[in-house]
């Protein structure tokens, strides 16, 4: 089996699996299939859209229901809940909006918005646009990627596979990097 049928079979659950959580690098990866014509453009963004916001409004349930108690058990989140707090109260829509494109915000930030007195429909409102836009313009990057490698390599069939590896490869350096200076 080569990499286009793997993408092909599995690429649209490995991608909702991956948006549930912090999917940014499953979701480059999967805007780069999309270029490749491995995946549909419009089905990887209505995919992530979805997953993104499904995720995010358990969180923010899980924040009304528990909150107290995740702040208690976790203190990385506890220790960033009055900053969040503040920003929320002050500029709740774009908070709403833009902890998903936040480092280390993605799963704390709907919690702590679930314990602020933000409304839930008004949340569910705003986090679906926030969701429609990180899809579009996270796959984008991947779309632009693919775009971008074909323009300085050309035809780039040949060398795909060591595009997506790449990709996961920068992903993964990163994620260690910001890993090791946290601690």
């Amino acid at each position: 089996m080569d990499l286009g049928s793997l993408i092909e079979t599995h690429g649209y659950w490995v991608l909702a699996a991956g948006c549930l959580l912090e999917g940014e690098t499953i979701l480059v990866l999967a805007g780069l299939a999309a270029e490749r014509g491995y995946l549909h453009p419009f089905g990887v963004v209505v995919v992530a859209s979805i997953t993104a916001f499904i995720g995010d409004q358990v969180l923010f349930w899980i924040g009304r229901w528990r909150g107290p108690a995740l702040l208690a058990r976790w203190p990385s989140i506890a220790a960033k809940a009055g900053r969040v707090h503040d920003l929320i109260h002050r500029y709740h829509t774009p908070v709403i909006i833009g902890m998903r494109f936040a480092y280390g915000l993605r799963i704390p930030g709907p919690i702590l918005i679930g314990m602020s007195p933000v409304p839930a429909l008004r949340f569910a409102v705003i986090n679906a646009f926030g969701a429609i836009l990180w899809a579009c313009i996270v796959g984008g990057l991947g779309w632009l990627s693919g775009r971008l490698a074909e323009t300085v390599l050309g035809d780039i069939k040949h060398v795909e596979i060591w595009l997506f590896v790449g990709l996961v490869a920068v992903a993964a350096t990163i994620w260690l990097i910001r890993r090791l200076i946290r601690k």
